[in-house]
């Protein structure tokens, strides 16, 4: 099912999402709806803050992606419950991004190359991870939803100063989007 996605202004968005257990129902269901949701809006991740959760789940898919230096990314695809990342490499990479809460809008944005992180799949097994390049930005990108935080917040003041018009837009509804969103 595809559901709305909220954009920003919305407290849920600035709100640290809580852990969930086992019991946590209909989990599966949750996460295929949040892929459905990405895929429609033409995203590659997907936090449950970004759809009105405030869980820690996210989701990430890569199908679309064309990569040529890594073929292999385009078969990236994975969920993610309670992700911790553990460690982050000093090494920084400045890329473009956007954000499927924040339409419009896209931004450098310093993040770490490398991480480790621990997470849950959806049996709640826990795996211990590194990645690398775009798999690790992204998944910063969608962890950070989690902590409350939006990639806007880590661009420089000045670009920030910048775009305040844009985002201001965004919270009064004046935004063009080609998928549900939530104000």
């Amino acid at each position: 099912m595809i559901l709305p996605i909220y954009t920003y202004g919305n407290s849920v968005l600035r709100k640290k999402s809580e852990p969930i257990d086992s019991s946590y129902p209909n989990i599966k269901e949750l996460v295929a709806d949040m892929y459905d949701t990405m895929h429609n809006a033409g995203g590659v991740g997907l936090a449950a803050p970004q759809i009105g959760q405030d869980i820690q789940v996210i989701v990430i898919d890569f199908a679309k992606v064309d990569d040529k230096k890594d073929p292999e990314l385009s078969k990236f695809r994975i969920e993610m419950l309670n992700p911790q990342i553990l460690e982050m490499s000093e090494e920084i990479s400045t890329e473009e991004e956007g954000c499927l809460s924040v339409p419009g809008i896209n931004e450098n944005v310093p993040r770490s190359k490398y991480i480790k992180i621990k997470y849950l799949d959806t049996d709640f097994n826990e795996h211990i991870n590194d990645f690398a390049d775009y798999r690790a930005r992204v998944i910063q990108h969608e962890h950070d939803h989690l902590e409350g935080k939006l990639f806007t917040d880590k661009v420089s003041p000045l670009r920030r100063q910048f775009i305040k018009s844009k985002l201001n837009n965004i919270i009064k509804g004046k935004t063009d989007c080609k998928y549900k969103i939530v104000k």
